[in-house]
């Protein structure tokens, strides 16, 4: 029983080394300690600072990167509509100019046909003529033996085509 209760000698000795010891940490560990501590306190909350200046500085990038996506966009679909404008025109003159073509050419294509026609028709009385004026040589052989005849008659008819 003598070892749980310690003698006044003990405890005076014990009392005067811990009152040392705890005289010497404050004395020589102490402030070290605190130091340190009020030092890793700076640096964390210097830390916290700078990430939530880091954390701001994201954001306002974000958004600046959001209003530079938004411009591109814009700038893209403003593109997009000019070019659609542009080929809209395009269009536009190569069916004017097809639709020009095409009438100059329904145009020359009816020129074409009606100098055609006329020739057409010239080459047909031509040959009628031609054909009429073989059956009426034949006809006024046989009618005119003489070439006197032949001759006046032939006059006449020059005469009378002259005036046609």
């Amino acid at each position: 029983m003598d070892l749980v209760k310690p003698a006044i000698g003990l405890i005076f000795w014990m009392v005067i080394s811990f009152s040392l010891l705890l005289f010497i940490l404050t004395k020589f560990a102490w402030k070290p300690i605190l130091n340190m501590i009020k030092e890793r306190e700076h640096t964390i909350e210097n830390s916290l600072n700078e990430a939530n200046k880091a954390r701001a500085e994201m954001a306002h990038l974000v958004a600046k990167n959001e209003d530079l996506l938004n411009q591109a966009k814009e700038e893209r679909n403003k593109i997009l509509h000019d070019a659609k404008e542009a080929a809209e025109r395009v269009k536009a003159d190569i069916m004017n100019t097809a639709q020009k073509q095409a009438e100059e050419k329904i145009q020359m294509a009816f020129r074409e046909i009606e100098i055609q026609k006329k020739a057409a028709i010239t080459e047909v009385k031509n040959t009628v003529g031609l054909m009429a004026l073989e059956i009426a040589e034949k006809v006024i052989r046989k009618e005119l033996k003489s070439s006197n005849e032949q001759t006046e008659f032939v006059n006449k008819l020059a005469k009378e085509a002259n005036l046609n």
